[in-house]
């Protein structure tokens, strides 16, 4: 037989435990944001900045590359400002880093006025196509019709290439 006594105390046990999983849960959700900045942003975010796991992206400056090992320092520059950014994580930058690149740094402001990042990733240029006739790759996001346009022109071009006789499928 159940008492009173016992009732409210399996209830508090029950409480006590998803009180202790919802509060895990919201911390984990906390530490694991990253907030978007601009580099400007970063720069004028005050003691904010020092506090906030954030990710700044821009273009990688050309010859500020100083790799050792699978760690990297270089500077990011964006609208005629720039970061140092010191990187320090398990895998070495990807094979797209380099000069003149956009990249993405995932870390903590230091105060030091280095951005010390554990994450780092190189966005692809070949992910940007021209806006206007003439005007050079990477300068503009592909749109819809830009990579359906793109892809019809390369699944023809490949078709021309390599013809395959057509056999039908039995069922």
């Amino acid at each position: 037989m159940n008492t009173k006594g016992q009732t409210y105390k399996v209830a508090l046990a029950i409480l006590v435990i998803l009180g202790s999983i919802g509060y895990l849960a919201i911390s984990a959700e906390q530490s694991n944001k990253s907030y978007y900045v601009t580099i400007q942003e970063l720069q004028t975010m005050g003691n904010k900045a020092y506090t906030r796991h954030l990710r700044v992206s821009g273009q990688v400056v050309p010859g500020s590359i100083e790799r050792q090992g699978p760690n990297a320092n270089f500077t990011l520059y964006e609208q005629n400002r720039k970061l140092r950014v010191e990187y320090v994580g398990e895998e070495p930058p990807p094979d797209t880093f380099k000069g003149n690149a956009p990249a993405l740094a995932v870390g903590t402001f230091g105060r030091d006025g280095v951005f010390h990042a554990t994450e780092l990733q190189a966005k692809c240029a070949s992910h940007y196509a021209p806006g206007k006739p003439g005007a050079k790759p990477g300068m503009q996001p592909a749109t819809a019709s830009t990579a359906t346009a793109s892809t019809q022109d390369d699944t023809t071009a490949m078709a021309a290439a390599h013809p395959v006789a057509s056999h039908p499928v039995a069922r």
